[in-house]
């Protein structure tokens, strides 16, 4: 209406609208809340106040009745003393009129024993003695007029009763308010709250409600949320260099197009699990400064037909509508599988899932400013059309990290941990070759725990060496007890491992020795660690691993003069070694150059899954042969050793029985042998001298 009435007035008669001064910050309310929008009617309130004014209504009516039964309600009609009547389908409500002569005697008589008990019980004092006892008192003792109710009994005479007795009788219905609540409000409020139930029921699960359940489970991530960065990121730092130059693109879009570079479409990162995929996105996350979009793939995956396209056309409409952004997918192998490889109608889903991704990434229409990166640690299932360039024009390889990294990822974890000064992360690093990113954090946290359980306040070196037994050979089993004669049975066969590994040139030297049963079924174990990381092997080096894996059955045969089956898992991984010597590294004389067993090469499986033969029968008897012949040959050459060195076998397993664990200096002391060093250049050693039976430092 202001807008019209100016309209009309003159020019000289319209007045500059009136100023506010602004309203304080502090005093401003939150964004969304305060005065409802004009136009929007609050039905829920109205409801409520309808509800409200119903009981009400009931409430007070039936206060100011008082309920009596039908025969004294007959009584009191015969004696002319109801005035009124409202006859209803259920009941019967009016005003009594009682006369002077009347007494409380009379109406206790002509009502039922159990009524008259009841007034009784009403009339005595007592706890609640105030309101019904003077409420009775004033309907029976002083007669006064009352409004009564009574349900009413089948009873034909009763009209001819109320004309008899000059009653003035109507007839009444419910009234509308009671009859609209319980004909229609009610009954629907009730099955839109058990529709919306059922509803949260059925797919609360799944993240929304069911007009919901095509819209993407993605989830936006702040700037500042993740709490990473690629500062915080160690061990990977080819990774972090293909992922830093996407997000500078992102920042700086023009020093790039001035070159006429496009940015990556996609980027995978590949590699064995607890590397630091997903660690690496969230850092992506808290650099780049624009929209970043989380999920896994399996929320793609969904119980109904077409719902895992939808998400993906959602999540991308969403995604266009915020460029430029991010997409990370976290195992991407949930939904990115070679199609066509099963069949079923769970396959038919996923690819129809996993043609809409394709489609969107690099489709009939431009898909400018989404970055798309993804995780996984199997490459080999995904599809050829997913990983081609154009969608993922980047696979970023996140391997395990090498000595210098491993101690990169130490220093970073050990951030919020109180370290002793004794504490060397390098030694710990080297003693940890194939450790990933989350392996040494667990090492870090056990570290922790052992420190906590002693009750220092600060993480010694010993309780970091610890850890890596406690991960690598699994805890100690102080409950497993073994009698006198199987303790020396497995240290003879542990020092046999230990005197090979000594004597051999190329085998990892020898950290610890212990009878101490471990994990679920190591009674005793000799760790040896290796002096740098190593990505070749020579069939000399090899040769010696075979020893030093026979020689604990070697030691037991020649002091026991009989084998046990503690050697169980030595001759499984002495012959998968040597039929890999034979049949896949060519180093056998008679196969020659032939590569005989295929294995498909994958991150999560390593060399643990089955190799296929791809040789005939005839080979495969001679393969057989040749393994045979490389294991009896690696036997015997550690049995002679062991025979040779018979003295020392002796001496280092009496001192093996007597404090149940031996370090390397201990170890090599009583050999003869000087320790071998970590490093080329050696870092500093601690000022302390190893006694038989200590723990040392590394």
């Amino acid at each position: 209406m202001a807008g019209g009435l100016e309209g009309r007035l003159k020019p000289e008669m319209k007045k500059p609208p009136l100023q506010f001064p602004p309203t304080p910050k502090s005093k401003q309310g939150p964004p969304g809340k305060g005065t409802p929008l004009p136009g929007k009617f609050p039905i829920w309130p109205f409801l409520f106040m309808l509800l409200l004014l119903w009981f009400w209504q009931e409430t007070f009516t039936r206060l100011n009745v008082r309920n009596i039964p039908y025969s004294e309600f007959k009584v009191r009609l015969a004696r002319k003393e109801v005035v009124e009547v409202k006859v209803g389908q259920d009941d019967i409500t009016g005003r009594i009129e009682p006369k002077a002569t009347n007494k409380p005697a009379e109406v206790n008589a002509a009502a039922s024993p159990a009524d008259a008990a009841l007034t009784n019980k009403l009339e005595r004092p007592g706890p609640f003695g105030g309101l019904f006892s003077r409420n009775r008192q004033a309907a029976v003792s002083t007669n006064a007029p009352f409004l009564f109710q009574t349900i009413r009994v089948e009873d034909p005479k009763l009209v001819e009763e109320l004309q008899a007795a000059g009653v003035r009788f109507t007839g009444s219905r419910p009234s509308f308010l009671s009859q609209f609540l319980l004909a229609w409000v009610i009954p629907i409020a009730l099955m839109i709250g058990l529709w919306v139930f059922i509803g949260r029921k059925m797919t609360g699960a799944a993240g929304g409600g069911l007009l919901n359940i095509g819209r993407s489970k993605a989830r936006l991530i702040a700037e500042n949320s993740t709490g990473v960065t690629f500062g915080d990121v160690a061990g990977c730092d080819e990774a972090k260099y293909e992922l830093q130059e996407i997000v500078d693109f992102l920042k700086n879009p023009d020093r790039y197009k001035s070159l006429g570079a496009r940015i990556p479409k996609g980027a995978l990162l590949v590699g064995p699990p607890g590397t630091g995929k997903t660690l690496l996105a969230r850092a992506v996350a808290g650099e780049a400064k624009v929209p970043f979009y989380s999920l896994s793939g399996s929320d793609f995956v969904e119980m109904f037909v077409g719902v895992g396209a939808a998400r993906v056309r959602d999540l991308f409409q969403t995604a266009k509508a915020n460029a430029p952004c991010i997409i990370f997918i976290d195992e991407l192998d949930a939904i990115g599988r070679q199609r066509g490889v099963h069949v079923g109608a769970v396959n038919d889903e996923r690819e129809q899932t996993l043609n809409q991704l394709l489609v969107e990434m690099d489709g009939f229409e431009a898909n400018v400013g989404i970055i798309i990166l993804a995780a996984t640690n199997r490459p080999e299932v995904l599809d050829r059309a997913l990983l081609r360039p154009g969608r993922f024009d980047r696979q970023v390889l996140v391997d395990a990290p090498d000595a210098e990294g491993r101690q990169a990822i130490l220093k970073v974890h050990s951030r919020n941990k109180p370290l002793a000064a004794d504490v060397d992360l390098g030694r710990i690093a080297r003693a940890t070759p194939g450790f990933s990113g989350a392996d040494l954090a667990n090492t870090l946290n056990e570290a922790a725990l052992l420190a906590a359980r002693r009750k220092s306040k600060l993480i010694e070196q010993r309780d970091l060496e610890e850890a890596i037994e406690k991960v690598v050979a699994g805890p100690e089993r102080k409950g497993r007890r073994l009698n006198e004669e199987e303790k020396r049975r497995v240290a003879y066969h542990e020092v046999g491992h230990a005197l090979l590994a000594a004597h051999s040139k190329g085998a990892d030297p020898v950290h610890k020795i212990s009878i101490v049963p471990r994990g679920r079924a190591a009674l005793g174990y000799t760790m040896q660690l290796p002096l740098e990381d190593t990505f070749l092997q020579t069939r000399t080096e090899l040769m010696d691993r075979l020893k030093g894996l026979l020689a604990g059955r070697a030691a037991e045969e020649l002091v026991f003069g009989e084998v046990s089956t503690g050697a169980q898992n030595d001759l499984e991984r002495a012959t998968a070694l040597a039929r890999q010597m034979v049949s896949m590294f060519g180093m056998n004389p008679r196969l020659g150059l032939a590569h005989c067993l295929q294995r498909q090469p994958t991150f999560l499986g390593g060399q643990d899954l089955p190799a296929q033969r791809d040789c005939s029968e005839a080979t495969a008897r001679e393969i057989d042969e040749e393994v045979k012949k490389v294991l009896d040959e690696a036997y015997a050459e550690a049995r002679r050793v062991l025979e040779q060195n018979r003295d020392q076998l002796e001496l280092v397993t009496g001192e093996l029985l007597k404090t149940e664990s031996l370090d390397a200096p201990t170890f090599y002391g009583l050999i003869n042998q000087p320790v071998p060093a970590p490093l080329p250049k050696p870092l500093p050693l601690a000022a302390a001298e190893a006694t038989p039976g200590e723990k040392t430092k590394l």
